[in-house]
This record gives structure tokens, sequence and C-alpha cells, in this order.
């Protein structure tokens, strides 16, 4: 700084002209550099331009996804969902069109069953099935299985529900 008495918006101006002028000459040598008279090195300058792969050329969707859901941390809730969204291929049809996934919560995957028999059934099943999921998702995704049949039907609602605790009378 040439004087040492600026102070306020004196001295902002200042440093502001000061960065300025820098910035004009710097910018005069790299098109001094980039525009040349021919008689330069004959080296091409940094970047991407020339044959061979670059990280801006097209990419497959699938595998733009993939390195996604890896950078981010989603392998597991992938996982999760693929019980779900692919219940027929992780079971096969047989089973799958008498059963369905419920909730996974912690590992446990709750399967509802058609009728009771297939819930027995599938509770026969229980250690296949569970191979057949951690082949299809992979390991530690689903540990333990909960099966049950269908649910009842409530008697709590209903055209002929008489409200409170009704007579008490029945046994007296």
């Amino acid at each position: 700084m040439e004087n040492p008495d600026l102070a306020g918006p004196e001295l902002a101006r200042a440093v502001l002209d000061a960065a300025l002028a820098r910035r004009r000459e710097a910018a005069s040598r790299t098109s001094k550099r980039r525009t040349g008279t021919g008689q330069g090195s004959g080296r091409r300058l940094r970047g991407y331009s020339g044959p061979g792969p670059d990280p801006r050329d097209p990419q497959l969707f699938g595998a733009m996804l993939e390195r996604l859901v890896k950078a981010r941390g989603w392998e597991k809730p992938k996982a999760e969902a693929t019980v779900f969204g692919r219940w027929e291929k992780v079971v096969g049809p047989d089973i799958a069109a008498h059963s369905r996934p419920v909730r996974l919560e912690g590992g446990v995957l709750t399967v509802e069953a058609e009728s009771t028999a297939w819930a027995t059934q599938l509770r026969m099943l229980a250690a296949t099935l569970l191979r057949k999921i951690a082949g299809e998702v992979g390991n530690n995704v689903v540990t333990r299985l909960n099966i049950h049949g269908p649910a009842a039907p409530s008697w709590s609602r209903g055209p002929r529900r008489v409200q409170g605790r009704g007579p008490r009378d029945t046994y007296g």
C-alpha cells in the first residue's frame, strides 16, 4: 500500500482496484499463451480433449445409479426394498401366490400367509426361505421370519355392536 492514511471506503476501493489490476494482468498473460503465433511448444492445454474415455462420456443409467447407491450408503435399504418389490422372484411363484411380506424391522420379516395351513407350511420352510432371501438380497438383511395367518375379523365394530360394556346379566 502506497498511502497508509487511507481508511474505510477509500481503503476498500484501493484494495479492490489492486485486485482488479492483478486479475487483468494475469488474464493478458494467459491469453498471449493461448493465442500464440504458431511458434509455441506445440503442447495442448490440459483437459478432456482427445480420444479415450473420460467422465463426461454418456454412462449407463444402471451403472450410475449403482454408484450413487454405494456413495450414499443405501445398500441395505435397497436390499430391504428388493424383498418387497420382487417377492415372487425371491421366494418363488408358488409361495408368493399364497403369502406376502408385511413388514421388515430390525432384520425380522413379518410374512402374512393366505390361510393358517399355509402359515404352518411356511413355518416349516422358514430355513429354506431365509436361504433364498439371503441368496437374492444378501446376508443379514433378513435374519428371522415371523409368519402368521390371515388377520381375524374384528368384532369391535359393526351394525350389531352395542356401545359400552353391554348387559351384565349374562351369567347371573
